[in-house]
């Protein structure tokens, strides 16, 4: 397992095996998704996140609000 610390100003430096292993560098975005209770960490495509500005919103990601709201 790989951990960090949190600072007092809720900061905390992505271990480089992290970094690495999405190949992160100065100035990329990351994005936080919580799943059952916990938070994956992963990189930020703008490009795929503008497809579908809902898609990290798992509580709307349902069969019947895709029937609902899929034409919008």
């Amino acid at each position: 397992m790989i951990t960090s610390r949190l600072t007092s100003k809720a900061q905390t430096t992505i271990p480089q095996a992290v970094r690495t292993a999405l190949g992160l560098r100065a100035g990329d975005d990351i994005a936080y998704r919580i799943e059952d209770g916990r938070a994956v960490l992963t990189r930020f495509n703008a490009r795929v996140e503008a497809d579908d500005p809902f898609a990290t919103f798992a509580e709307w990601n349902s069969a019947a609000d895709a029937e609902a709201y899929g034409k919008l």
